[in-house]
């Protein structure tokens, strides 16, 4: 029976693998999360390690904190960079499959046209650089049966997100500004997780891939808030509003449409549109029967 790390256990995409587990029994799941697996400690995280054998690793654990990241440049080096250079160099020493969490963030947001892996990358912000450097040192070591895959507008049930966020000020607002002019594609965590899980038995590479992996569809945060309101039967009013109009301490791309046809054709998979998943989502947290 393969056994899987999972990383981040607790985050979004960590908790969503925890749910599908019992889909699958014929992997055997080892989660962990910052008190067994401390990111901010290399060293101890080759403690970790020690005694501990994997056939796969499933990285979810990120510094996704996009604004503090500009003042927090050195935690957010240590958990997306420097440890996944080290979780890369465990994995090409133990012959481990190795699949890490990217994002939209490494590309500047100014195409025209949705993103394919081979697009260069220029991150506008220090979680952006952070992630760019995580995949740079991968691609590096070269661990084989390694991929790096890249989401974007990530949700679920768990943790803190858009989706409940948009859902907490709903009951204390009339009226919510929502930025129209950054375009993309919401992912619902829990198909990133079903599809992590699916894949896995047939990534075979000699050197690490990239993959793009987003629902299918194109939406605004507008549009997302929109949907949001209009699936829950919520009555609270949408103002659509310019980036320049809420301004942050970190860049957010403008674009970041990704192109999913490299991972739909290499593992033959489908795709669901984001409203679908949203759907999906709104009635596991009981937002709609």
């Amino acid at each position: 029976m393969p056994k899987i790390l999972v990383t981040g256990a607790n985050g979004q995409l960590g908790s969503e693998i925890r749910k599908l587990d019992s889909l699958y029994p014929h992997y055997e799941f080892t989660f962990s999360d910052r008190e067994n697996l401390d990111l901010g400690n290399l060293c101890k995280m080759e403690e970790y390690f020690e005694n501990r054998v994997f056939d796969a690793i499933i990285n979810c654990a990120a510094y996704t904190a996009v604004d503090k990241a500009e003042s927090e440049r050195e935690l957010a080096d240590t958990i997306n960079h420097r440890f996944v250079s080290m979780l890369s160099k465990i994995a090409k020493r133990r012959n481990t499959t190795l699949i890490h969490i990217s994002t939209d963030y490494v590309f500047n947001g100014q195409n025209h046209c949705p993103y394919v892996e081979s697009d260069p990358t220029d991150p506008q912000g220090v979680y952006g650089r952070t992630k760019q450097d995580g995949e740079s040192a991968i691609l590096s070591v070269a661990p084989m049966n390694t991929i790096i895959i890249r989401t974007s507008w990530v949700y679920s049930s768990f943790g803190n997100n858009f989706v409940k966020t948009m859902l907490r000020l709903s009951k204390e607002r009339d009226s919510l500004g929502v930025i129209y002019d950054q375009i993309g594609t919401p992912t619902y965590a829990r198909d990133l997780a079903k599809t992590i899980l699916d894949i896995l038995p047939n990534i075979q590479n000699n050197s690490p891939e990239i993959y793009h992996y987003s629902n299918e569809g194109v939406a605004s945060w507008y549009d997302f808030a929109q949907a949001i309101f209009e699936f829950s039967d919520v009555k609270c009013r949408v103002n659509p509003i310019t980036t320049d109009q809420y301004p942050t301490p970190a860049a957010r791309p403008h674009y970041s449409l990704l192109n999913k046809s490299k991972i739909k054709n290499d593992f033959a998979i489908t795709i669901p549109y984001w409203r679908d998943s949203l759907r999906a989502c709104l009635k596991e947290l009981g937002a709609i029967s």
